[in-house]
């Protein structure tokens, strides 16, 4: 069927002589994934029932459509050239590309394209001489690999094998429910306690915290479900080296909680003894060593869930201090408990929301992650993703600019009203 149409919308030279087939990857889950056309008359494509669908359902099944009919599409093919440029003892290359032939692309021709063709001058011979005309001086660091994303960790984990595509969302909500990682701007930041949770595993269990092992589990429970591996043999040389390991651990208690706790060289101020550094629930805090004679615990100097600002709190006149809490930041008076104000934490852009006196303040879901909306929440529901800065726009004049970054752009301001972009050191002027 979908050679036919192939043929019939395209061109005989847009099809296949036999249909190609792909081979599942290893964790493919075929039952979820298999999503495509199943009946290619003219009468049910994309444009045929634009109009019994919504922007979304459209958008989705014209995505689905091209796909599948893309995929069976003749390949295209790319005319590339590369020019080196010979200049004392360095060389210099440039690449172009010209399309011979659109192939799978004309599926997608009413879409923007990922890359413009890169056309070199014409007249190139070689051995020609070649004149400087501009000459520009640059300087690049090398720059650390970029921090994963809710999108590039799922890809890392299916690459290396680990889980699911039925459990990565799952395995995502669980490192961020349980601090052990904190979602900002998009990015996966590891936690203090995701960094020391994740020590004493590793240096507990070293044959299981391994990315070897969870791919071989995973491979090995597919083999239960294919019944050439009985499930009692798989556990059996599993717990037996794991029960092992376990009571090692258990009889090392004492001494990798002891391991956790530091000398702060601090002196309690209610009974005289010293304080330590324990961890609990929201990470690290110094208590007293006369636990449990002595309950006086406070936050531990220098951790950035306290930070000094010059507002001065409108009930009492003592500094304002910016907190972290359950649902992230917030500000609060330093004189707590006697005085108990507090306040949002704003980011100094008004709510855009025609009729709306209220600032955008950040705030943070249930699964910790950060966002933005209006301090007059319920009344005004404006929410953005993207952190909201007090700059209008050079293009459109909207009233702000959000922050964004990505792998291949890095990071840049976006005007969420007109699209208008601004990098680098346009970026750098606006900051």
């Amino acid at each position: 069927q979908v050679q036919e149409l192939i043929g019939a919308t395209y061109g005989a030279e847009y099809t296949l002589p036999k249909p190609r087939y792909y081979k599942s990857r290893k964790s493919a889950q075929d039952a979820h994934e298999a999503i495509r056309p199943t009946y290619l008359a003219e009468e049910f494509s994309p444009e045929a029932l634009k109009s019994s669908l919504n922007g979304d359902q459209y958008r989705l099944y014209n995505l689905i459509w091209k796909r599948f009919v893309a995929c069976q599409m003749a390949p295209a093919i790319v005319e590339k050239t590369s020019v080196l440029v010979g200049a004392d003892i360095y060389e210099f290359k440039s690449d172009g590309e010209v399309m011979r032939f659109a192939g799978y692309t004309r599926a997608y021709k009413d879409e923007p394209e990922e890359q413009a063709d890169a056309v070199l001058p014409a007249g190139l011979k070689e051995n020609a001489a070649c004149q400087l005309l501009e000459l520009k001086a640059e300087q690049n660091f090398t720059k650390p690999a970029a921090r994963f994303t809710e999108s590039t960790l799922v890809k890392e984990l299916d690459r290396l094998g680990i889980g699911r595509p039925s459990t990565y969302a799952q395995i995502v909500s669980t490192i961020l429910q349980r601090k052990y990682v904190v979602l900002q701007e998009r990015k996966l930041f590891a936690t203090e306690l995701g960094e020391t949770v994740n020590r004493i595993l590793v240096k507990s269990f070293p044959e299981i915290f391994t990315v070897s092992f969870t791919a071989q589990m995973e491979e090995e429970l597919d083999k239960v479900a294919r019944d050439e591996l009985s499930y009692e043999e798989i556990l059996h040389d599993f717990y037996t080296p794991f029960a092992k390991a376990l009571e090692e651990v258990k009889a090392r208690k004492g001494e990798i909680k002891s391991e956790l706790m530091e000398e702060s060289g601090e002196i309690c101020d209610k009974c005289g003894r010293p304080m330590i550094v324990r961890w609990g629930r929201n990470g690290r805090f110094l208590a007293c060593s006369g636990f449990p004679e002595c309950k006086n615990t406070k936050p531990l100097n220098g951790e950035k869930e306290v930070e000094q600002t010059d507002e001065k709190c409108p009930e009492c006149g003592h500094a304002l201090v910016i907190k972290t809490g359950r649902y992230g930041k917030f500000l609060a008076c330093s004189d707590y408990p006697t005085c108990k104000f507090t306040k949002p934490l704003g980011t100094g852009v008004r709510c855009p929301k025609e009729g709306c006196d209220g600032e955008i303040i950040q705030r943070q879901s249930k699964r910790g992650k950060i966002f933005y909306g209006c301090s007059n929440y319920p009344k005004c529901d404006f929410v953005s993703w993207d952190k909201p800065v007090n700059q209008p726009c050079p293009q459109c004049g909207n009233a702000y600019l959000v922050e964004k970054s990505s792998k291949k752009k890095g990071d840049f301001l976006f005007c969420p009203k007109c699209k208008h972009e601004i990098f680098s050191k346009e970026l750098d002027s606006v900051s």
